[in-house]
């Protein structure tokens, strides 16, 4: 049975469903996987957790096709860099299958909350992982929870996919070179709360982040991979502290199956201006067109479109949507078809 929900009205936010997936690391070995209803963490307050940043997360999506069949999306690409993740945290690694196998058993247990097709919408799944010693000196957690739980989620573009307004920011980094920023650890989004409601009250939707080093180049735009469009190439920045974006990752691939010449390369801010689209990419938005970037510290603005998505932005853009909601052959194999009994 469906569940009883406005989907047309849903946000990217938490929706209570039925159930979650844990497995509690404790003595040198995993849990078998436990499913509750228990929407809390039981938790010691002085949990490394809570005091050493020992914290890190995924966030992937299923998704009800054409055909009715739901699907999820690369969960063994989430696993992998969810295990990344984990060995930078000194945190214990999980196995690709124990990660797969969560999540597909939250889409099961929940399948009455993945939207209907026609909604648009999808279930965002968020695995997320704990270290739970209890201890007050700086050290790495022999102890760990992982939890996977869903929420339904609606459209990233209500009103359709639009153009952007973004700030390049050079006076907060997001990450420093060596850091933590190629992997999904929760202080690297802590660090960039602030810049963020700058720009919001700005007037701007995102943040461009530039290196930590030169603070020319860019990296990051908010909580998303950046990329664009020159002369028939696809263009995406290279460094060491940029997440490994699995939607980035995918677009690369459909990019070249499309025609365009793939390059990862280092970035100039000043090249902007050469650009004849360019974007944000995730997980959320699969694509957030840019259409204006304002630098915050020269001045300069770099104006594409305000009103149109470029041509190949939206060839990209809907090509992986055909995937995700299984309108179109699916010759790379990304998708994972959950079997569950309705």
């Amino acid at each position: 049975m469906t569940a009883n929900l406005d989907w047309k009205s849903l946000g990217f936010d938490y929706t209570k469903t039925d159930f979650n997936v844990r497995y509690t690391y404790s003595d040198g070995k995993w849990s078998e996987m436990e499913v509750t209803a228990d929407e809390y963490v039981p938790m010691h307050m002085s949990a490394s957790c809570l005091h050493y940043g020992c914290e890190l997360f995924e966030g992937l999506k299923a998704f009800r096709g054409v055909d009715g069949k739901i699907r999820l999306f690369r969960p063994e690409e989430n696993a992998k860099r969810f295990i990344s993740s984990a060995r930078r945290l000194c945190l214990p690694e999980p196995t690709v299958e124990m990660f797969v196998k969560a999540c597909e058993e939250c889409v099961k247990r929940n399948a009455r909350f993945v939207p209907p097709y026609e909604s648009g919408a999808s279930l965002y799944l968020r695995p997320v992982m704990f270290g739970t010693s209890v201890g007050l000196g700086v050290r790495p957690s022999k102890d760990a929870l992982i939890v996977v739980y869903c929420s339904p989620v609606g459209p990233y573009f209500k009103s359709g996919i639009k153009p952007i307004r973004v700030a390049a920011d050079r006076s907060q980094d997001r990450s420093a070179q060596h850091g933590t920023g190629d992997v999904k650890v929760g202080g690297n989004y802590a660090s960039s709360l602030l810049c963020g409601e700058m720009a919001h009250k700005n007037g701007f939707a995102n943040v461009l982040f530039l290196d930590s080093v030169e603070r020319r180049y860019i990296e990051e735009c908010g909580a998303a991979n950046f990329f664009a469009i020159k002369d028939g190439e696809y263009i995406t920045p290279k460094s060491p502290s940029i997440l490994p974006s699995i939607t980035n990752k995918s677009l690369r691939q459909i990019a070249q199956d499309l025609g365009l010449k793939v390059v990862e390369r280092p970035i100039d801010i000043e090249e902007l201006s050469t650009f004849e689209e360019c974007g944000a990419c995730g997980t959320a938005a699969v694509i957030s067109p840019i259409g204006f970037v304002h630098d915050m510290q020269t001045g300069k603005d770099y104006v594409f479109d305000m009103e149109n998505v470029g041509e190949w932005s939206m060839k990209l853009y809907n090509t992986l949507r055909d995937i995700q909601y299984g309108r179109c052959e699916d010759k790379h194999g990304w998708t994972l078809e959950v079997k569950v009994e309705e």
